[in-house]
């Protein structure tokens, strides 16, 4: 997770691209008042804000996200619940220096007398002003608000408090607002366009006003701060951007949602806004060789979450949590066998099946999204481009926003959701149906999400987030899905991976060939078969027999503080240098007397 904002990681620096010359920089001997003279100034000014803002996975990797759905054996600071007070302004995302890039370039951009040119290139800036503001919302709350660049004489402004969530979101929406009237509409896969504005405002008002919502009241919105009118905003600018975007699913071929996230230039049609990767000094990323010998591992929590082809929930059959490996990954929704490492599965390019790697995933799942062929086995050299908006991602914001406002409609669904599941195979979202039906399993304590909404519309408020977790697993939604979803208690749950009824030889992929032991004691003597030893090489939930445990409690233990985790600590010396003008977020003591 490292610091995984609501639409990258906050401290990320750069986006690369063989589309786009990402690369040039004003030369620094060149003054300010020779400078925004020209379209290409413009343009190598604002490449800049790429670097500054945009993901890259020299920096994160999207399947580095851990969770209660994908882990590996360390959990991070935010899931360990051992996150503390930095001391320093730069760390953990709170430096503003991009911001004042951003707002120098907008206080010089008159400069230059081609007035099309301008417009762009200050929509460019007004994305990303929108992107920074973005990130801060989400992990510091209120923060202060800066439409010109500062320096150190600005004294009054540095000693500035934070403005309100209402000031600090109207901001960000306004700065998006500029931004469509000013970008162009074609489809830029690397450079932002109008609509990757409007997928930001999509994204930001889902997350601002289910944030309200489901933390009414408590620490973190203790005014009551309104959220009907976020999600009206979502839903508004997410149907505009269906309808009127262009944009479509990806439907090539039998697999077509596991081949879409191995495609080196990503798909302009689905994608809106994604890293490429290029073979140019090495600048990829490393999904492929995490996947196979880093560790990365789905759980059983998200294996459960796919329904049965026929759309039934797999965890209505009274068996599920003693089936096997083997048993759980059949007749399943299609997208299990293109994101998870299933029975039968064979990596692009090799015509022999390839078998779960038991001795990395620890009986977890290995994950296959984004993986490629053996080409890409090696560090940094996974191909496939990296979305980072995809328009299945506000077919799920408008949906998600009508459900929790009591507004949607099948017609809505229908528009939405269910282009999704028929890009899978599997059978519409019906809202009746799951309403008059809400998934128990989705709502319990132990395996599911308790704090969601209970109305008329929980059943299918719940459905939606079973497509969101699937549908973008892997995408850097997730862990602000958690925060505004008000379920952060759900990393103190195990990390639990398949069923094993005990010691004994076991056939993983169900060919009839036993492939590995697990036995207690004495290590048998067998070299055919690989071994592991029950309570050391593999943790059981029960001792001998259970499901498998990743990252056990007794080696990591987890703890998540509802009055403190859902925002950062503002940095010590911040707070310092402004004389506590900078209010702390509730919960974090950093023994200061104001």
């Amino acid at each position: 997770m490292k610091i995984n904002n609501i639409f990258v990681a906050t401290a990320l620096v750069s986006i690369i691209s063989g589309c786009t010359t990402m690369d040039q920089y004003p030369e620094d001997s060149v003054s300010p008042e020779m400078y925004f003279q020209t379209e290409i100034q413009l343009r190598q000014n604002t490449n800049n804000f790429y670097r500054m803002l945009a993901p890259s996975a020299g920096k994160f990797n999207w399947y580095e996200e851990n969770s209660e759905l994908l882990i590996k054996d360390t959990p991070t600071t935010e899931l360990l619940g051992s996150r503390s007070i930095p001391s320093n302004g730069s760390d953990d995302g709170w430096g503003w220096g991009q911001l004042r890039h951003i707002n120098y370039f907008l206080q010089n951009s008159y400069k230059c007398a081609d007035v099309d040119a301008r417009n762009r290139y200050d929509g460019v800036a007004y994305f990303f002003r929108a992107l920074f503001y973005a990130n801060r919302l989400v992990m510091f709350g209120e923060v202060p608000l800066y439409d010109t660049p500062i320096g150190s004489a600005d004294i009054e402004l540095l000693m500035k408090p934070r403005d309100s969530r209402d000031a600090v979101i109207n901001h960000i929406l306004e700065d998006c607002d500029r931004a469509f009237e000013r970008l162009p509409k074609e489809h830029m896969l690397t450079d932002v366009n109008a609509w990757t504005a409007l997928a930001l405002k999509s994204r930001i008002a889902l997350f601002e006003g289910t944030f309200r919502k489901y933390h009414d009241g408590d620490p973190f919105n203790p005014d009551h701060l309104p959220w009907e009118p976020l999600l009206r905003t979502c839903a508004e600018a997410s149907k505009k951007l269906i309808t009127e975007g262009g944009y479509k699913l990806y439907k090539n071929g039998s697999e077509s949602y596991r081949d879409m996230f191995m495609n080196p230039m990503g798909d302009t049609d689905e994608y809106i806004w994604a890293r490429i990767g290029t073979t140019v000094g090495g600048i990829m990323h490393e999904a492929t060789n995490n996947s196979i010998s880093e560790g990365y591992a789905y759980t059983k929590r998200f294996m459960n979450l796919f329904l049965k082809k026929d759309g039934t929930r797999f965890t209505d059959d009274p068996n599920w949590k003693t089936m096997n490996y083997y048993e759980e990954c059949q007749n399943r929704d299609p997208r299990l066998a293109q994101i998870v490492l299933c029975p039968g599965y064979k990596q692009k390019g090799d015509p022999e099946e390839t078998i779960m790697n038991f001795s990395n995933t620890k009986g977890a799942y290995q994950y296959i999204k984004y993986v490629g062929d053996a080409s890409e086995f090696s560090f940094r050299s996974s191909k496939a481009a990296l979305p980072i908006f995809r328009i299945a991602e506000i077919y799920l914001n408008y949906a998600e926003a009508l459900a929790e406002l009591g507004t949607l409609t099948q017609t809505d669904l229908d528009l939405s959701v269910n282009k999704l599941r028929e890009r899978a195979g599997m059978p519409d979202l019906k809202m009746d149906d799951a309403n008059h039906n809400p998934d128990s399993y989705m709502m319990s304590e132990e395996w599911g999400y308790p704090n969601v909404t209970r109305s008329a519309n929980t059943g299918v408020i719940l459905e939606i987030r079973r497509e969101r977790l699937i549908e973008l697993s892997l995408e850097l939604v997730h862990y602000n899905d958690i925060l505004r979803w008000k379920e952060g208690k759900v990393y103190e749950k195990p990390f639990y991976g398949m069923y094993f009824p005990g010691s004994g030889k076991y056939d993983i992929n169900g060919d009839g060939q036993n492939d590995i032991w697990l036995y207690e004691g004495r290590k048998p003597n067998d070299r055919k078969l690989k071994l592991f030893q029950i309570g050391k090489d593999i943790i059981l939930s029960e001792g001998s027999k259970g499901f498998a445990v990743r990252c056990s409690i007794k080696a990591h233990e987890r703890h998540w503080d509802e009055n403190k985790d859902y925002l950062y600590p503002i940095p010590t010396t911040e707070r310092i240098l402004t004389n506590g003008s900078l209010t702390q977020n509730p919960g974090w003591d950093d023994k200061l007397e104001f």
